[in-house]
């Protein structure tokens, strides 16, 4: 089979992917923005072919590189794994006549008020919410609804750009944040008081091949909000045994049909609270912040070459695990600036070694990310045990005992 891969290089986990689908015996063609001797030699290695673009978000560059492959030979798939690339991709291949998933599931699977329109009609519990950049129309929202209220970005990915308002004075202060009074259009949803949570899938022709479900400690708003807090997520290997994830299980399947999800990644964010079992948001590709990594390490299970086993044999060819709990914490300066030091960082290296799966501890005088940059985006640690609580509790003493000094 030969597959196009857009943007092998850049994040740097894109290579796991491409390596993956050499390892299922494709040929890859990249589509990249940088040269091809500028590639790691690794990729070099896995790739068939290679033709650069100065975008891959601009769709006729694009265009032009896929007819330019298919001058040469047949293609049989386009994948794109990276949230902004999904769009472009499923147009070129409308375009180009390649199989993948379609312009109006990634309409759907982007556009989050469309996304619970064609959920709420199938049956899927989720919060009330509109789309809208009609100030009068979002006051209205809010007035019927109540607060608290989220706004956010109609085809954002995590917690970029979202605001949560508990009153008039707070949504007026979000309508200017978010372009409304200006006239652009955003997702404004009812907030869901809840733990809040991912169920992520390898679907193939519409049935789930392999799932997982993790975790987020706190909440994604708050922990993405406030420089004290050590975030943390976890992939609990309960899955199977767990009865409670029936009900996520069965959510993620009605999703997926509803949304004319095929052979993909999927990444499924849902709250369970008072109100129960309430659906959030989907990605048609794979989860960010190295959440595959985790599925990796705790499940005997290499994730990304199952991922290209589905798209390039339409099976997988092993099962996970569910050996260990694999989870990440990240840990955040005490302040923008520049590192000066680690407290407590020898101290969990030796008491958590034989549990360490990595980390990424920046060098003393390394600049600081700003909080809102994500869960990687300073220090952070990843562990794996067999014991979900146990796990939990080695996150919760890592979170406590290191401290990230900045000046």
């Amino acid at each position: 089979m030969h597959v196009i891969f857009v943007e092998p290089a850049f994040p740097s986990n894109q290579a796991q992917f491409v390596r993956g689908l050499h390892e299922a015996g494709a040929r890859v063609t990249g589509i990249g923005e940088a040269p091809l001797d500028a590639l790691p030699t690794r990729i070099r290695h896995w790739l068939y072919k290679y033709e650069q673009v100065p975008s891959v978000v601009h769709e006729p560059s694009m265009l032009d590189a896929v007819r330019r492959v298919q001058a040469r030979e047949w293609v049989d798939r386009m994948e794109a794994t990276v949230e902004a690339h999904v769009e472009v991709a499923a147009r070129v291949r409308e375009q180009t006549g390649i199989p993948g998933t379609s312009v109006h599931t990634t309409y759907l699977c982007r556009d989050k008020p469309a996304m619970k329109e064609a959920l709420r009609a199938a049956g899927v519990a989720c919060a009330q919410s509109i789309g809208s950049g009609d100030t009068a129309e979002v006051r209205e929202f809010a007035k019927r609804v109540g607060y608290p209220l989220i706004l956010k970005p109609r085809d954002g990915a995590g917690a970029a750009g979202t605001y949560k308002v508990s009153d008039d004075s707070e949504l007026e202060a979000a309508l200017g944040a978010t372009g409304v009074l200006d006239g652009h259009s955003v997702a404004v949803e009812e907030f869901i008081e809840g733990h809040e949570a991912f169920y992520d899938t390898i679907a193939i022709d519409g049935e789930v091949a392999a799932d997982f479900v993790s975790h987020y400690y706190p909440n994604v708003l708050e922990g993405m909000r406030t420089r004290w807090i050590s975030p943390q997520f976890i992939a609990t290997n309960r899955v199977d045994a767990a009865s409670d994830y029936a009900e996520v299980r069965e959510m993620g399947k009605r999703v997926i049909d509803a949304l004319g999800i095929r052979t993909s990644a999927t990444h499924m964010e849902w709250f369970f609270g008072p109100k129960g079992l309430k659906f959030s948001e989907i990605g048609c590709r794979p989860p960010g912040v190295g959440a595959w990594d985790l599925y990796r390490a705790g499940n005997e299970f290499d994730i990304y070459t199952e991922w290209a086993n589905a798209i390039v044999h339409g099976r997988l060819s092993s099962r996970p695990s569910r050996a260990m709990a694999a989870g990440m914490i990240a840990l955040r300066p005490d302040r923008d600036g520049t590192i000066v030091g680690y407290e407590g960082l020898e101290e969990i290296e030796q008491r958590f070694e034989p549990w360490f799966i990595d980390s990424h501890i920046p060098p003393v005088g390394s600049r600081t990310q700003p909080v809102e940059g994500g869960f990687m985006a300073n220090a952070w640690i990843r562990l794996r045990h067999p014991d979900y609580d146990e796990l939990r509790s080695m996150l919760n003493t890592v979170g406590e005992r290191v401290q990230v000094r900045a000046r």
